[in-house]
């Protein structure tokens, strides 16, 4: 089954990144990860917003007492509702960039590291809490990417892109058990970027180098495909009023003929029904 797709916003990210719906201001959020930017999106009034971060951005979240928390280069930052800005963690490592970041059921920070040059090994998967303390929790990760959980908590599903595994843990009590697959990406298809979980417990995935969106089943079936007229497709979420609608974020960073879509954001209208994510207990 292919579903179509709509442009939301015309764009040439360099690197598309991460969309988060804000429900308390009615947006969406992305970034531009090499670009250095943040990005707002208003669906009912079209109206936008771009912020230039300081440093490279690998992901960006609601918090509970409003503003944002940053994934940045060198640490987790907040944002504060004024626009004034403050580390609550910060830990530079040299050839190290922060990249994707979820939101766990009980308001915890998980955010993914990653080497420059994408070594294997180099790159980690760690909980954050409120009030700044790290645990990592998966520290063998060469490109640490989509994190989401089941609708029940129960599950948490990542994405180490170079494996073309699609894996799912057991989760309880912010920790994860029981490593292994849902789904393998075949080498044809590209990677596997970010992904979002909707309310069925289906996993949607983002594919780099595979112009796609492919759906999951909770038992590893593809069931659903969204086709993309460019090849470098980074992440997926539901946003919208009623989080029906699937947006997603791409890239142009390397291709020598970029298309003239290549790092917009788009969207399915009417896809399913996500799930309401809580925001960042910090």
């Amino acid at each position: 089954m292919t579903t179509s797709y709509e442009v939301a916003v015309r764009a040439e990210a360099e690197l598309g990144e991460g969309p988060t719906w804000d429900a308390a201001t009615g947006r969406l959020l992305w970034i531009d990860i090499l670009g250095s930017r943040l990005h707002t999106y208003d669906p009912a009034t079209g109206r936008r917003s771009v912020r230039r971060t300081e440093q490279h951005i690998g992901a960006v979240k609601p918090r509970a007492g409003g503003g944002l928390v940053l994934n940045l280069r060198d640490g987790i930052g907040l944002l504060d509702p004024d626009g004034g800005f403050r580390w609550l963690h910060h830990e530079p490592v040299p050839g190290r960039r922060a990249n994707d970041a979820a939101v766990a059921p009980d308001g915890t920070l998980w955010t993914g590291t990653m080497r420059y040059d994408e070594a294997p090994g180099g790159g980690t998967l760690s909980r954050v809490t409120g009030d700044g303390s790290v645990d990592v929790v998966l520290d063998d990760v060469a490109v640490s990417n989509g994190t989401g959980w089941s609708p029940d908590g129960r599950l948490m599903y990542y994405v180490d892109s170079p494996t073309r595994r699609v894996d799912v843990f057991d989760h309880e009590d912010g920790r994860i058990t029981g490593r292994r697959t849902l789904a393998e990406v075949e080498e044809s298809a590209g990677f596997p970027d970010g992904l979002t979980v909707d309310a069925e417990g289906c996993v949607w995935v983002s594919l780099w180098q595979g112009s796609a969106v492919r759906r999951y089943t909770p038992d590893g079936v593809l069931d659903r495909v969204v086709e993309l007229p460019v090849p470098l497709v980074t992440a997926c979420a539901f946003g919208g009023a009623d989080l029906s609608d699937l947006y997603i974020t791409t890239a142009r960073v390397g291709l020598t003929e970029p298309s003239a879509l290549a790092g917009s954001l788009f969207v399915v209208p009417g896809a399913g029904r996500g799930l309401a994510h809580p925001p960042f207990a910090g």
